[in-house]
């Protein structure tokens, strides 16, 4: 049976102190991985885009890894690489049939709850070609994903920072993962036993995650979340929690980091305040919102 956040209302606290951890990009360099070989290829063989095979994977790099964009959606992070790819050096002249945006545009805008059941109904109902086109992508990428992803390590300095953790605080996998794969990826390199639970995205948003299991039982200024991406710290900011952020890029020396000065400060209580403050201002640094091809 899945976790849920009723499930998770029920945790009890064995510690003082409580961490929600994300899982793909920081504790494990999956998103580069299921970036570059899964989504990438297939978004260039279902829009035929492979005489601007370059300029399609500079757009989606920026958009799904190196950008202030980075852990969205798999939807709207299309729309936002379709759309710098139109404009993008040398597309226009290379003759290749640009991207329909309008029907993958309303989707991302339509309320619904992004995911592959949404979009089947949506096809069903409308009969459109380009949603039907943006389906099978998605249908294809996750079995992809599912069938063929390579196994990735866990970096290694997010494993000795979890394991000094574990014996002084409450450690929780939040992640908009499936649940299943994350129980297969963490049982697979031996990781499982350093968090107390792993929730996925079937659990609900990770603020949602996050308040069903810390709101109220811990301290102020006693509750964290480490993420890679400005999606976590939005949802450490909705739940009430603190945040650290695991630079892309540079994430051993960012869990070093943690286990060796934001840790410490959890424990006794000097996170928060200009500390915090400074970890975001250099975060968000790191995270640009315009591709340099427009600068």
């Amino acid at each position: 049976m899945s976790v849920d956040c009723a499930m998770l209302r029920g945790f009890a606290p064995q510690h003082d102190c409580f961490v929600g951890i994300d899982s793909d990009g920081c504790v494990f360099d999956t998103m580069a991985v299921k970036q570059r070989e899964h989504f990438h290829p297939l978004i260039i063989k279902h829009w035929h885009l492979e005489r601007c095979a370059d300029a399609l994977i500079a757009c989606a790099d920026f958009s799904n890894l190196i950008s202030c964009y980075r852990g969205s959606n798999r939807f709207p992070a299309l729309l936002r690489t379709f759309t710098w790819f139109r404009n993008y050096p040398g597309v226009a002249e290379s003759g290749v049939e640009l991207p329909k945006l309008d029907a993958l545009r309303a989707y991302v805008q339509s309320g619904l709850t992004l995911g592959n059941p949404s979009l089947r109904t949506e096809v069903e109902r409308t009969g459109d070609p380009e949603l039907r086109r943006l389906l099978e992508w998605s249908l294809e990428v996750s079995a992809s994903i599912d069938g063929n992803m390579r196994p990735v390590p866990p970096f290694p300095e997010a494993v000795a920072t979890m394991e000094q953790m574990r014996g002084t605080a409450d450690l929780m996998v939040v992640s908009q993962t499936p649940e299943a794969a994350l129980r297969r990826e963490w049982k697979l390199h031996r990781i499982d036993g350093l968090v107390e639970i792993i929730c996925g995205q079937e659990a609900g948003t990770k603020a949602e995650m996050l308040a069903a299991a810390a709101g109220g039982k811990y301290a102020s200024g006693k509750v964290l979340m480490v993420g890679d991406a400005q999606g976590d710290l939005r949802s450490a900011r909705e739940a009430g929690a603190l945040f650290f952020p695991i630079t892309p890029g540079d994430e051993n020396n960012a869990w070093r980091r943690l286990r060796e000065e934001g840790f410490p400060r959890l424990m006794n209580g000097t996170f928060a305040g200009d500390y915090e403050t400074e970890l975001e201002r250099e975060f968000l640094g790191t995270l640009p919102s315009i591709p340099p091809w427009e600068e």
